[in-house]
């Protein structure tokens, strides 16, 4: 039989938490004596404290340990509680990785913010282009893959020729937190019929389009809208139609999201006066 001292000392945990899992019935002492009021465990209760220690430690609490514990569940029935444990701990890492990729977006934006004047913006005329377009309302502005795979999957069947780059044109009149109008568009050589939802025109010419260019992933596009803006603003031009996004280079070409390619495009013409 060990004090509580000594038994704390060989199992190296303090003699505060042993009286804690004596309260919450998770480890009682064998023993305690009548007249010193002490409190003796014997080296038996050792397997049933790595347990507890084991289980606290990959994340379960007292109060779950106590009813895994007390209730003598079987193996299977620990398993299930474990694989429940698991996937709640894996959402939370992936969570906690997404909050993690926001936090590295918006330093990388923090430390760019001031170069933000490196971007070139230059006037554009644009030609007209023959193109297969599928617009549609999406939930969010990166809702877009169904729409490209259905749009992709019209011009595979009739062997049109797809010719970079391929583009999203955005009619809302501003940002836009869910159902965003969106029409992606694929610039093709050859026939190709249209569909109830597949129309093939050419897209209008645009006489002056404010265009930059930028390099990285699609989550710092900001970056360049941002420095697009304030240009049209302080050289007094105003936007008259819908904005592109040109993909250049994505990742059908690199799994480096920092190696791609967007053009961002805002047809405008001079504010008179």
């Amino acid at each position: 039989m060990f004090k509580i001292g000594d038994f704390a000392r060989l199992n190296k945990v303090t003699i505060k938490t042993l009286r804690h899992y004596d309260s919450l019935g998770l480890l009682q002492p064998e023993k305690i004596d009548s007249f010193t009021k002490y409190r003796y465990y014997s080296a038996s209760q050792m397997p049933r404290l790595n347990r507890i220690l084991s289980l606290k430690d990959i994340g379960f609490s007292l109060e779950e340990i106590a009813l895994i514990l007390n209730k003598n569940m079987d193996l299977k029935q620990i398993q299930t509680l474990l694989e429940l444990k698991h996937s709640e701990i894996a959402d939370k890492i992936r969570n906690e990785q997404a909050r993690l990729s926001r936090i590295e977006t918006f330093i990388k934006i923090c430390k760019q913010e001031e170069y933000i004047m490196e971007y070139d913006i230059v006037l554009k005329e644009i030609e007209p282009v023959r193109v297969a377009t599928l617009r549609d309302i999406i939930p969010t502005y990166s809702d877009q893959g169904h729409l490209w795979e259905e749009l992709g999957s019209h011009i595979e069947k009739y062997d049109a020729k797809i010719l970079p780059p391929c583009m999203v044109i955005y009619h809302d009149t501003g940002y836009k937190e869910e159902c965003v109008d969106a029409e992606v568009v694929e610039p093709i050589d050859g026939d190709l019929p249209d569909t109830e939802r597949i129309k093939v025109k050419e897209l209008e010419s645009v006489k002056e389009m404010a265009c930059v260019v930028h390099k990285g992933p699609y989550q710092t596009l900001n970056m360049a809208y941002n420095a697009i803006s304030k240009w049209i603003e302080e050289n007094k031009y105003e936007i008259i139609g819908s904005q592109r996004e040109l993909y250049i280079k994505g990742e059908w070409i690199t799994l480096d999201p920092n190696e791609y390619i967007t053009e961002i495009q805002f047809p405008v013409q001079k504010i008179k006066g």
